[in-house]
């Protein structure tokens, strides 16, 4: 991406995103195996297995280089704790897009972090990554998520009905975007 090799880090006023490192394996393991995350999101799993951040951790650097995306640690500036993961994956070079993701750890919500990461971001798809186009989706029954994607400046776009299925029901999944003209500083 942009003939960077290697990752960078992006910073802002309280938070540092950053490559995951292998040390950071235990930490998102225990955050991302809380059972309300995995309620609130679409691809955690719960109980979240031995290993699996292990795994996920190791396919980062490739996406990165190979342009298909990136994934960051959220983390704290002042303390360099691990609070969650925020990404653009599935990036399509052709059509200049790629999707967010998230997760912010419980004991961390309500903070802003996931707004301010997710701004961050955004900018980071347009000015480094080069895409005319960010989207995101979320279930329906997490409308902090929708809240979090329209206060980074992404609009609302339509709803995918019954679009996916968790644990055998199928659930709705609102849309939201921002195109590069749209990003506000």
């Amino acid at each position: 991406m942009n003939g960077q090799t290697k990752q960078p880090t992006i910073e802002t006023e309280r938070l540092v995103l950053r490559p995951f490192a292998m040390e950071d394996a235990a930490d998102v393991q225990r955050l991302a195996g809380d059972p309300a995350i995995a309620d609130t999101t679409l691809n955690i799993p719960h109980p979240y297995p031995d290993g699996a951040a292990e795994s996920w951790i190791n396919t980062h650097q490739e996406r990165w280089q190979s342009g298909l995306g990136v994934i960051c640690a959220i983390t704290l500036r002042s303390t360099g704790e691990l609070v969650g993961a925020i990404s653009v994956l599935g990036v399509s070079q052709q059509n200049s897009h790629g999707e967010m993701g998230y997760w912010i750890g419980k004991p961390y919500w309500g903070n802003g972090y996931c707004t301010e990461a997710a701004r961050a971001l955004i900018r980071f798809s347009f000015a480094t990554m080069g895409l005319h186009r960010v989207f995101a989706h979320h279930l329906a029954r997490n409308p902090a998520s929708g809240r979090v994607m329209a206060k980074a400046g992404m609009r609302y776009e339509g709803t995918l009905r019954e679009h996916t299925r968790k644990a055998d029901v199928f659930e709705d999944l609102p849309l939201y975007g921002i195109l590069a003209g749209e990003l506000e500083n």
